[in-house]
């Protein structure tokens, strides 16, 4: 009898956990469905020809007052969007470079710069360093509404408003990609540096062939989160960029005219494309280097 009620009250266990586990992955996929459905949604209106599109969005669109009829697959679908926009929208190309111009050059200023840094921060030990350290992590949290007055001063008066390096130069020196490789470098044990120095490695040898590769998850999550945040910056763009031949790609969507909302969509999921492709080949590192907390061995 008690054999009997222990395997029942372990089937009864057993059952009441799969419950819960089959409760929790259902509310894992409908959470999922929520943030993925914008862009299922967008997916689906970029292929949509200009007649449709109307007829589903004629609300938002501004040309009716008729009730949203979303969908996430065409009735008809076209890659006229796409064509249009690939193939008969230079301005769209001249901002795309304009991104790559002034997104790549910062991202390398930040590891030429921001590296070395955080190296500093992280293995020395020398006066003022928590102050710095704290001046580092206030400037960080500070939004861009709050500097945005005296970065434009100093531009100003360097002569590089309108110019590229407006973006380039405060890019290269933000202080989120210090604080993030910092972190990373605290990780690293003080026996494989002790090591290196034993073989006779001097500080710059040690930042080359232990520091760097042993921080690389957070030198990774620092590129790839600034590259997000630069790709897709507007209001620094708008403050310091008069002339629309260098504005950016993330100030081509706001001005894409009403009739041609089908070739907005197209561009949203261009866009979007390099942020999710750099992401889905740098996801570990993102996660090692996100979860750094300045555990050491």
């Amino acid at each position: 009898m008690r054999r009997v009620r222990k395997e029942k009250s372990a089937s009864a266990f057993a059952g009441g956990r799969r419950g819960k586990l089959c409760l929790r992955n259902i509310l894992c996929v409908l959470v999922c469905l929520l943030v993925w459905l914008p862009i299922l949604l967008m997916a689906a209106a970029s292929f949509m020809p200009e007649d449709e599109l109307i007829y589903r969005y004629a609300e938002p669109l501004g040309t009716g007052r008729e009730a949203v009829r979303a969908a996430l697959l065409p009735s008809y679908p076209s890659a006229a969007p796409f064509a249009e926009l690939l193939f008969r929208s230079p301005g769209f190309f001249v901002m795309f470079w304009n991104s790559c111009i002034q997104v790549i050059p910062a991202l390398a200023g930040q590891l030429l710069v921001g590296a070395p840094a955080a190296w500093a921060f992280a293995r020395f030990s020398f006066p003022g360093k928590k102050p710095i350290f704290f001046l580092y992590v206030l400037l960080m949290v500070l939004p861009f509404q709050v500097t945005q007055v005296s970065n434009y001063l100093v531009l100003d008066r360097l002569g590089l408003l309108n110019t590229h390096l407006a973006l380039i130069l405060p890019g290269i020196f933000a202080a989120f990609p210090v604080f993030i490789m910092t972190k990373s470098f605290e990780t690293i044990p003080d026996a494989l540096l002790e090591a290196a120095y034993l073989d006779g490695a001097g500080e710059i040898r040690a930042f080359f062939y232990v520091g760097l590769p042993s921080g690389y998850p957070g030198i990774v999550t620092a590129l790839l989160l600034g590259f997000i945040d630069n790709w897709n910056a507007l209001e620094q763009p708008v403050a310091f960029l008069r002339e629309m031949a260098l504005w950016p790609l993330s100030l081509y969507l706001p001005n894409i005219a009403q009739e041609k909302a089908a070739v907005a969509f197209a561009a949203g999921i261009v866009m979007m494309m390099p942020p999710v492709l750099l992401y889905l080949n740098g996801q570990s590192e993102l996660e090692q280097g996100i979860a750094a907390s300045g555990v050491k061995e």
